[in-house]
């Protein structure tokens, strides 16, 4: 498998450390609260296959007429009337949430032997420690409340991010100790009414049953020819974002028919912002 890593090819905006408490601001009337306490729950609603999308992670905008998904940051307000997906970043702390961690939780973040957080060089984001079962049960206390919170503002999904995290930690992690974490999160936002989507790591499609995926969000898949591999393991329930010309359209090519195909800006700009980008099949 490629290592994305080697490329920071994952494009999201900056949350604020405050968020980090897992406070979701609910903005505007008429957002539906998920029905998440005990036996409340209504069953995930999944994504139609090739359901037109945009991915707005950067910056939430009015989406392109006739597009039915989205992914958003989860501090930002659902689309009316679009499904919406709540993006987490679940496997690593952002820039300016790390002082939280280090406040509140400084041992399930990620250290090497001189006691440094183990960084994600492209991003400049600290890992988070899933190597053991109680650390990983702290963490998806934390996260499982950023996904309450995604259910309650009026998203329908989550696609918890650096899902391959294992892979940027020097052996400190390996992949079975993610696989674990993303159960936690996969149960979690299944007892929330949110379905929940595998983001990248071709490598885990095996254990997509055993985790409980319900759907893909794949960068750059056309890049790395890995969009057939998630078309087959989600029955084309794939959300693709493509960042580079080759790869859009070598994606458009093999799957414009199938899947929902979009090209991106490295900094997904908000609509009007300079260097904006937005294309689909």
């Amino acid at each position: 498998m490629p290592k994305h890593s080697a490329t920071p090819f994952l494009r999201r905006k900056s949350t604020l450390a405050a968020g980090a408490t897992g406070i979701v601001l609910v903005v505007g009337a008429g957002l539906t609260l998920s029905q998440a306490s005990a036996g409340q729950s209504a069953a995930p609603r999944l994504p139609a296959a090739d359901a037109s999308f945009d991915y707005q992670i950067g910056a939430a905008y009015t989406p392109p007429k006739g597009v039915k998904a989205v992914s958003r940051d989860r501090s930002d307000r659902p689309a009316r009337g679009l499904y919406n997906i709540c993006y987490v970043n679940a496997f690593q702390a952002q820039p300016d949430a790390l002082g939280w961690w280090q406040k509140n939780h400084p041992d399930l973040v990620l250290r090497d032997t001189a006691k440094r957080p183990v960084l994600d060089e492209g991003w400049g984001e600290a890992l988070l420690d899933t190597s053991t079962v109680d650390k990983r049960n702290r963490l998806a206390e934390v996260v499982g409340d950023w996904i309450k919170g995604c259910a309650r503002s009026g998203f329908q999904a989550v696609e918890p991010d650096n899902l391959d995290s294992f892979s940027r930690s020097g052996g400190r992690l390996n992949q079975a100790h993610n696989v674990a974490f993303a159960k936690l999160l996969a149960d979690r936002a299944h007892a929330e009414g949110l379905a929940i989507g595998q983001k990248n790591t071709a490598e885990m499609l095996s254990d997509r049953t055993k985790i409980g995926f319900d759907f893909a969000v794949a960068e750059e898949c056309g890049r790395y020819n890995e969009c057939g591999d998630f078309a087959k393991a989600y029955a084309n329930r794939v959300f693709v974002i493509e960042y580079e010309n080759a790869g859009y359209d070598r994606a458009c090519s093999a799957w414009g028919s199938k899947l929902a195909i979009v090209q991106r800006d490295l900094d997904v700009s908000a609509a009007g912002a300079r260097g904006y980008r937005y294309r689909a099949c």
